[in-house]
């Protein structure tokens, strides 16, 4: 009897993955669905699921494959992936093996483009308060663009044109291509380094919407953005929008008009000038006749014409002035003579020699202290009398003290 093969996980996991992998069908496909359980692995691969209303598989793109998508895969969209279908053998999970990807309905281009500006527009890179204005008067422009296209020609036959002493330095760069990118973002930062441009014009001419795809680079965007120059963006025609547009300080719909933008017409130029010099004219025409027509005034005042009357006539006033400030000093003065005669009167009369000289005394005893009391002195003390013409001293021999309201004694 033959006994039957028994076979391991594993063998039978690699049967299927060869056969899976050598199916016609299943090697090289197109599945369309909608992404779910989307996750980007620090690896760089991407992990996702893609579902429809009956089914659903995963599938997964590896960094290498990933690293070229122009956009970022995001839950709920739409697309249609090519690829192969094989088999994890670790878990026996089959799944399909994503090279690319395309959105349905959008292109991918269309998507990268909102996917890019709405990220960038939230960090405030299009923010008018980081936006310069372009200088008026201008005296070097760069230009980072393609040394042989024609937008780089018509941008120096304006500029000449416009204004003949203008310097122009091309920095040339690719605009179209796997490098472009870089290319135009390190012309602008040379451009900064060289330090002589007043503006940095970056650009080219028109093209389909991959040619201009270099301008919706992240690098490119951040290079102007981080740019010391203004920079003007004149990408493509007047209806192609790209990321730099927004970015730059200014946005010219085509490179000519980025040309005309950043001179001045030097006929306007010297115009303006012609207007201001005529107008300055004017002014201080206008100035000096009015300084005149005081000049002539004064001129005819009395005060020019005879200037002694005037003084003759302060002088008068000076006198006038002075005669009666020594009037009022001489009779204030003699008020004062009067109140002081009087003082002097008050003060005769309340002397104590006045009061002497009416038969008073004063009385002080030995230490000169006044005596306004019998009751201060013993007898025998020292009693020393202030007369008008001088002093006595003497001795107390007696002494009596009256009661109140007695006026005789026998002393």
């Amino acid at each position: 009897m033959i006994e039957p093969k028994i076979f391991s996980v594993g063998q039978i996991n690699r049967y299927i993955k060869n056969q899976l992998e050598n199916d016609y069908i299943l090697k090289s496909l197109l599945v369309r669905g909608e992404i779910s359980n989307f996750k980007a692995h620090s690896s760089g691969h991407l992990y996702f699921t893609l579902k429809d209303a009956e089914a659903s598989v995963s599938c997964v793109m590896f960094a290498q494959d990933a690293v070229i998508l122009p956009f970022e895969l995001e839950n709920g969209m739409s697309l249609v992936a090519y690829g192969r279908v094989s088999l994890y053998e670790k878990t026996g999970q089959y799944q399909i093996y994503a090279e690319m990807v395309e959105p349905l309905g959008v292109g991918a281009l269309q998507i990268a483009f909102a996917q890019m500006k709405e990220r960038l527009q939230q960090e405030g890179l299009f923010d008018s308060e980081f936006k310069r204005e372009v200088p008026r008067h201008i005296s070097t422009i760069a230009i980072v663009t393609s040394p042989t296209g024609a937008a780089v020609r018509d941008m120096i036959q304006i500029i000449r044109r416009r204004d003949s002493r203008v310097k122009i330095a091309v920095f040339p760069v690719l605009v179209q291509g796997e490098y472009a990118a870089t290319d135009i973002a390190e012309g602008i930062k040379l451009a900064n380094l060289w330090g002589e441009a007043d503006l940095i014009i970056v650009g080219r001419g028109g093209g389909s919407a991959e040619d201009l795809w270099a301008f919706n680079e992240e690098r490119v965007a951040r290079a102007i953005f981080a740019s010391e120059v203004p920079v003007i963006s004149a990408v493509g025609h007047e209806t192609d929008f790209t990321i730099s547009d927004f970015v730059a300080d200014l946005r010219a719909p085509t490179p000519s008009a980025a040309a005309e933008l950043a001179t001045v017409l030097l006929l306007e130029e010297r115009a303006i000038q012609f207007d201001l010099e005529s107008r300055l004219h004017r002014g201080m025409k206008r100035i000096i006749g009015e300084k005149r027509k005081m000049l002539d005034f004064l001129a005819g005042t009395a005060a020019l014409r005879r200037p002694l009357v005037r003084v003759e006539r302060l002088r008068k006033q000076l006198f006038a002035q002075m005669e009666k400030l020594d009037k009022e000093a001489q009779r204030r003065l003699g008020y004062a003579v009067q109140r002081m005669a009087m003082a002097e009167i008050r003060l005769e009369s309340a002397s104590p020699l006045t009061i002497m000289g009416r038969g008073y005394l004063a009385a002080m005893d030995e230490n000169e202290a006044p005596v306004v009391s019998v009751k201060q002195l013993e007898v025998n003390d020292i009693l020393n009398i202030q007369m008008k013409d001088g002093k006595l001293q003497t001795k107390v021999i007696k002494k009596a003290v009256l009661p109140y309201g007695e006026e005789k004694t026998n002393i």
